[in-house]
């Protein structure tokens, strides 16, 4: 199924995950069987909380109390000398030992304003600039494989249909490769960031929408206030920390079951919503704790289900931007520049943080405000494409990535 959503569906489009039921041809003929799966971080992921620095100098001026330390109240996990991992991701932790898990820090797009929706656009396109395209840097990919034909039991030797969990097709799935979608039975509410980036956006475009969600907005308010839709007695809220982990597990795991199949898909992408945390971040015991405690279980949800095939695997977790090197006035931080990106898999030489590391000094911050950042978020991508799905490099410079000749794939990620 083909479909090129509006922005106003593509906000709502929070666990999709979509695949494509071919196998690059180049590999499969080396004896290899990769699988992919993209997950994206919507709503700008805080790379200093998720892998803080705690070996700059200035990290704990820069964090104060929030800042994760390993003798923390709550202990940071150690990576290497000087970083360290949020302690929420035990299994990336235990990935991280077994060398399944490398990190890049101080990562970001070409893209360096702070909208959201750009953001996200330059991130699921490709290109330097938003709006430049309407197909996404992932299917371009595919299309750049020569397909093979999946060995099947059935006669005719056809592939199957791809598949995709959610309702609506993201911008980096999109093109000419066919994609079908799944949706799990149980899908989270929106999350309240989700609500205000819909209202900022029809603000500009659809002033008379706007008013209806300022309007439920107030109503929810009211009701809340009033005790009234409260959670009942010895059940979990409906927006929870529980019940987040419980669905992000649930697609994850359903993509690493269509994954692992002899004859599924290898190559997908899947989005998570959530990741706003302008008030009360809570690194250490918070809401990003818990997304990010949430994102872990998805991972290892992954690992579960795609049994033998993990060893041939790479989950690649990435996001429009980072946060603020600060903690602002409500306790979270604001839309930034540079984050991590996340790898996990058992095809990964990990066991190792990739970095440039700019610094966190009030000189070294980008608008003295942001994480600098000092590796491009297409060298990583363009890194996997080549050394794990066989995409050359002509076809990632021109096609898949057009106009970056000059941004070289980082080698040695993958064995």
């Amino acid at each position: 199924m083909l479909h090129a959503p509006s922005r106003r569906e593509l906000l709502l489009g929070s666990g999709s995950l979509f695949a494509w039921a071919y196998l690059p041809k180049l590999a499969l003929a080396e004896g290899r069987d990769p699988r992919l799966l993209v997950i994206v971080l919507r709503g700008a992921l805080d790379g200093l909380a998720t892998v803080a620095p705690v070996g700059d100098p200035d990290w704990i001026r820069l964090r104060g109390d929030k800042a994760l330390l390993l003798d923390g109240a709550t202990p940071a996990l150690p990576l290497d000398s000087f970083f360290a991992l949020n302690p929420a991701m035990a299994n990336l932790y235990r990935l991280y030992q077994a060398k399944q898990v490398a990190i890049v820090h101080a990562v970001a797009t070409p893209y360096r304003e702070r909208s959201h929706f750009d953001g996200q656009d330059v991130l699921e396109s490709g290109l330097a600039k938003p709006g430049a395209v309407d197909t996404g840097w992932l299917n371009r990919a595919l299309g750049t494989l020569e397909a093979a034909d999946r060995a099947q039991a059935k006669p005719t030797n056809k592939p199957q249909n791809a598949f995709a969990v959610g309702p609506v097709t993201p911008l980096v799935v999109r093109g000419s490769a066919p994609v079908m979608s799944w949706t799990p039975p149980r899908l989270p509410p929106a999350a309240d960031d989700t609500v205000m980036r819909l209202l900022d956006l029809y603000n500009h475009t659809d002033p008379q929408l706007a008013r209806v969600i300022q309007e439920r907005m107030g109503l929810a308010a009211i009701a809340k206030a009033g005790g009234m839709g409260q959670t009942p007695p010895g059940k979990a809220p409906g927006g929870g920390a529980a019940q987040v982990r419980a669905y992000f597990e649930e697609a994850a795991g359903a993509a690493a079951k269509f994954l692992a199949r002899p004859d599924g898909p290898r190559i997908g992408a899947l989005s998570f919503d959530g990741w706003d945390t302008h008030a009360d971040e809570g690194a250490a015991s918070g809401r990003l704790s818990s997304l990010l405690g949430a994102l872990d279980g998805a991972i290892g949800a992954v690992e579960s289900g795609m049994g033998d095939a993990w060893k041939e695997t790479v989950v690649a977790v990435i996001t429009e931007f980072g946060r603020t090197a600060r903690i602002n006035g409500t306790e979270g931080t604001d839309h930034g520049t540079a984050t991590v990106a996340l790898l996990a898999g058992g095809a990964l030489k990990g066991g190792r943080v990739i970095a440039d590391w700019p610094g966190v000094s009030e000189a070294a911050l980008y608008e003295k405000r942001d994480l600098k950042a000092t590796t491009d978020l297409r060298a990583v991508l363009k890194g996997l494409l080549k050394d794990h799905v066989r995409v050359s490099d002509k076809a990632l410079a021109s096609v898949v990535f057009p106009g970056s000749a000059d941004i070289k794939p980082m080698t040695g990620l993958v064995g």
